[in-house]
């Protein structure tokens, strides 16, 4: 039939357009997500105060627990770092500007927040800007990203080369060292924009004086070491937490990359990134972002909302979705294969040579 299209993700040509149903039915979920666009500024602010006060009430707590020796007051540490966690999706949301209606009050809440999560916001959002222009694209890798080789690209280095992907790639690098190096290093310097003019510079330099003052203040009141055995545990559970979430966004078998004239905005947005279907307290704390499909497709819809949009559009629950048990399989996914258009562990990637 003329103009036919298929459920999303068919691959049904458009006879009328000369498009596939997916590219047609992509850009028709986009002016679907339309309605949720606009944040409820009320909404917004209850959000931030509902995560940072448990946050600074589980830090404080924490912290007289270190300096009295109550030991098991650590634990709180736990779920501090989660409330941190969701701190960062604040800031998330902020960068996309979907967080309040107006650009400045985005801007200077994910400034503010950038303090507590160790992440120049001005820095961090235009790297992640890239990332989700160039999501799924393979010829625009390397910026706001988990490296991804291709099996050809894997199989073409030298040795060396293989060594270093295959350390990048294993689990305690990725979720363990890679996290730490990112919060606690990389981020004090504006790598990959020095030549972006003054503003990831002074983004940068300015959270990392905001990060220094209360640090400095926090270490006079109460110690070097109850304030490490408080804030190291924190930030490093944290950063694991969200280096995992955004791995599983996009690193999973099913997930869509492809090239040249072939690569499309939308589709790589809806099948590029998965749908983290998450237990509804971790969805909590995770700020929704495990419906990332949807996100990407519009990132400008608040967090908040994300559900809403499943509610009303059931189509999209089952685009992308994995659940918590299953993503535990993605972290052998390394290699994207060209032929098979999947993501293949390292043992199927020398099985197919």
């Amino acid at each position: 039939m003329p103009g036919h299209v298929s459920r999303p993700g068919g691959l049904v040509k458009s006879k009328a357009a000369g498009e596939t149903a997916m590219d047609t039915d992509a850009r028709a979920w986009m002016a679907a997500l339309a309605p949720y666009r606009k944040p409820n500024t009320l909404r917004s602010t209850v959000e931030i105060v509902i995560t940072a006060i448990p946050f600074a009430g589980l830090w404080t707590m924490a912290a007289l627990a270190a300096v009295h020796g109550w030991w098991w007051g650590l634990l709180l540490t736990i779920p501090a770092a989660g409330f941190l966690i969701r701190l960062f999706i604040l800031q998330h949301d902020c960068g996309h500007g979907s967080l309040f209606g107006r650009r400045g009050a985005n801007d200077w809440t994910g400034r503010t927040i950038g303090v507590l999560t160790l992440t120049p916001y001005d820095y961090w959002r235009r790297s992640h800007a890239v990332h989700h222009a160039t999501a799924g694209n393979l010829d625009q890798r390397g910026i706001g990203d988990i490296e991804t080789l291709t099996v050809g690209e894997y199989r073409a280095l030298p040795w060396w080369g293989r060594a270093r992907y295959w350390l990048y790639r294993h689990p305690v690098v990725m979720f363990g060292l890679g996290p730490a190096w990112l919060f606690i290093c990389q981020y004090r310097l504006p790598v990959g924009f020095m030549r972006a003019g003054a503003l990831p510079w002074v983004s940068t330099i300015a959270t990392n004086l905001g990060i220094a003052l209360p640090v400095a203040g926090l270490i006079w009141l109460m110690g070097v070491g109850p304030f490490l055995m408080v804030q190291l545990p924190i930030t490093l559970m944290a950063a694991t937490g969200g280096v995992w979430l955004f791995y599983v966004q996009h690193q999973f078998e099913e997930t869509h990359w492809s090239e040249g004239e072939e690569w499309n905005f939308q589709r790589a947005a809806l099948h590029g990134s998965s749908h983290y279907d998450l237990p509804a307290v971790l969805h909590w704390f995770t700020g929704n972002i495990g419906i990332h499909h949807v996100h990407h497709l519009s990132s400008k819809v608040p967090f908040y909302r994300l559900p809403q949009v499943l509610r009303d559009h059931p189509k999209l629950r089952n685009i992308g979705r994995i659940t918590l048990l299953e993503s535990l399989s993605c972290v052998k996914l390394v290699l994207w294969d060209e032929n098979a258009k999947r993501l293949v562990s390292f043992r199927e990637a020398r099985a197919g040579a």
